[in-house]
């Protein structure tokens, strides 16, 4: 499984929002400065994640992007999918069923085992990302890192 780099970026992009104070717009400029990132690519995943809800935008020149709910109630999962999807990152082809070495269908009425495996390791995968939210994400982030941020963002 390969996740797009929007997915780092998000979840960054996420923390850093969650440590900005009550109320504040940063602007996509700034945060794709901060992390040396290209301007107009950030904008189209910042969007991906205002129409999921996890970001608000605010227009007008004191504009930008804030958290659209506390960080507490975002989870690494909600960014995830908000830019990569829900689907399940395997599909069970049943070529257990296939060529040469097919399995008569009186011998695949339970699940493929290579799915289930696949499943199994999904949802773990899933559990673990809905386990951590943004704002216990952005307490993980060394000491000096995140009082510097507090600052930039005017904390």
């Amino acid at each position: 499984m390969k996740l797009s780099e929007g997915v780092e970026w998000g979840v960054h992009c996420a923390a850093l929002l969650a440590l900005a104070p009550p109320g504040v717009a940063v602007r996509r400029e700034f945060m794709a400065a901060h992390y040396g990132l290209p301007d107009a690519y950030l904008g189209k995943n910042l969007q991906a994640l205002a129409r999921a809800g996890i970001l608000h935008s605010v227009p007008g020149p004191h504009g930008g992007y804030r958290l659209a709910r506390p960080a507490s109630r975002i989870t690494m999962l909600d960014v995830v999918t908000a830019l990569e999807g829900s689907a399940s990152v395997f599909t069970c082809q049943e070529i257990r069923q296939h060529g040469s070495g097919a399995l008569p269908p009186a011998e695949c009425v339970r699940p493929c085992t290579v799915d289930a495996v696949m499943k199994q390791a999904e949802n773990a995968w899933r559990s673990t990302l809905r386990s951590v939210t943004v704002a216990e994400l952005a307490d993980r982030l060394p000491a000096d890192v995140r009082k510097r941020n507090e600052r930039l963002l005017g904390g």
